[in-house]
């Protein structure tokens, strides 16, 4: 398991550089054998060496590249697969180890959740422009969102220029319509703070 400040989706791309003997570990067990990992979120204390309360929900991550960087660090590149719920922790030893379950998403009828995902898509989309024009984020090109409403849901969640707490909330979702609707429900403030933020009324 990694513990980090940052909460990973499927669908979504983490970039890591890792120096931490421990997680150097990690990585050299997750090559030896599935080149996938956890990744959890820290809700408090430190990403750095432990301490830290986490959360219970996560993400595996599967490390689709990797190199090496001076001083023996490692930069590596991993996509989230899958949601897991955490049962328990186990003691950390060589860096932190759990008893996890995979968590599959409620069997919503994706078939009615068009609406809904093309709904939030056109709020995501109006939010990254204000962040781009506040200078938050670059301007690249306009994110593809898949077809399929459950893959939807978790891309529009990983875009959403959202805090940490709100994407752990929108990750522990127990479905795709509820995570939807709670983009919807996180929005409002967030365009409020843009707009503050831009001088707009």
């Amino acid at each position: 398991m990694f513990p980090l400040g940052t909460v990973l989706l499927p669908g979504a791309v983490l970039p890591l550089q890792v120096f931490e003997p421990r997680y150097r570990q990690l990585v050299a067990d997750c090559l030896d054998g599935e080149p996938e990992f956890g990744v959890v979120l820290i809700e408090r204390g430190s990403e750095v060496g432990g301490g830290d309360q986490r959360m219970m929900v996560g993400t595996v991550a599967r490390i689709v590249q990797l190199g090496e960087l001076p001083g023996g660090r490692i930069s590596l590149v991993a996509v989230g697969t899958r949601r897991i719920r955490v049962n328990a922790w186990l003691p950390d030893d060589p860096y932190p180890l759990a008893d996890v379950d995979d968590w599959r998403d409620e069997d919503d009828d994706l078939d009615e959740l068009e609406p809904l995902v093309r709904a939030a898509e056109r709020t995501v989309r109006r939010l990254l422009a204000l962040s781009v024009e506040l200078g938050d984020m670059s301007s690249d090109a306009a994110p593809e969102i898949a077809d399929d409403p459950l893959l939807a849901s978790y891309h529009l969640s990983a875009l959403l220029p959202a805090g940490p707490s709100d994407h752990a909330k929108l990750l522990a979702a127990p479905g795709p319509r509820a995570r939807l609707e709670l983009i919807s429900t996180f929005a409002v403030e967030i365009d409020e703070v843009l707009r503050f933020r831009l001088g707009e009324s």
